[in-house]
């Protein structure tokens, strides 16, 4: 291949390359600056390719301008217009200029308060044999608290508290079964006598759900003293 064929395949490759957005912006810039006018947005669409900046994409290069406020936009009427003048770009990157370089200095002044408090708190902890005790003995008392903490769990089930709290759910439970047996009771009861000729194949049901002689009502033992749980 010649040096002439390589130029060619260059220069369509080149062609075919499309800008980039910051190129784009540049490029619409220039429109803005070179004529120091107000435009219509079809107007921009118009001219935008002659910069190589095809017309669909003028809208979103332009707004991206507006946004960065290097282009302004206000409607006037009905029509919404667009300008730029290199004065006011100028404007515009004085103030980011000051604004950063405000950042900056207030950055700065933060930094140096932040380094006179840290020089303020290594005020007596400088590292010495009595320092290295104390720091020891603190770590000693924390996992002995660590320690009762984890043989506390263990009798947590013996807490009064937690036995106080179980007796008087089992309080309850008595109640509510005695009022089922009560209920039970009464049923019998109404069996026996709405079908008396009936004695012999109730006795038998009563048997087959669990209803020996021994059913009655529940009775609570004596409750375990709560000072003797707790010792």
């Amino acid at each position: 291949m010649n040096c002439n064929s390589v130029d060619a395949l260059c220069l369509v490759q080149s062609k075919k390359r499309g800008l980039s957005l910051e190129e784009k912006r540049e490029k619409m810039l220039q429109i803005f600056y070179e004529s120091q006018d107000f435009f219509l947005l079809k107007e921009l669409e118009k001219m935008g390719p002659r910069k190589g900046v095809i017309a669909q994409s003028v809208k979103d290069v332009v707004q991206s301008l507006v946004d960065d406020d290097l282009v302004s936009k206000d409607k006037i009427g009905t029509s919404v217009y667009f300008w730029s003048l290199p004065s006011c770009a100028g404007n515009q990157l004085r103030n980011v200029y000051r604004k950063l370089d405000s950042d900056l200095q207030n950055s700065k002044n933060r930094h140096a308060q932040l380094v006179e408090q840290c020089q303020e708190l290594k005020k007596g902890r400088e590292e010495s044999e009595e320092r290295a005790e104390a720091v020891a003995d603190l770590k000693a008392v924390e996992q002995q608290h660590n320690e009762l903490k984890v043989e506390l769990e263990k009798y947590r089930d013996n807490d009064p508290a937690a036995f106080e709290a179980m007796r008087e759910a089992i309080v309850v439970a008595q109640a509510s079964a005695n009022r089922w047996t009560d209920n039970i009771f009464t049923l019998r009861h109404w069996c026996s006598n709405n079908f008396p000729e009936a004695k012999e194949q109730l006795e038998n049901l009563y048997k087959e759900v669990g209803l020996t002689d021994d059913f009655d009502y529940l009775e609570l033992v004596a409750p375990v003293p709560l000072k003797a749980v707790a010792e």
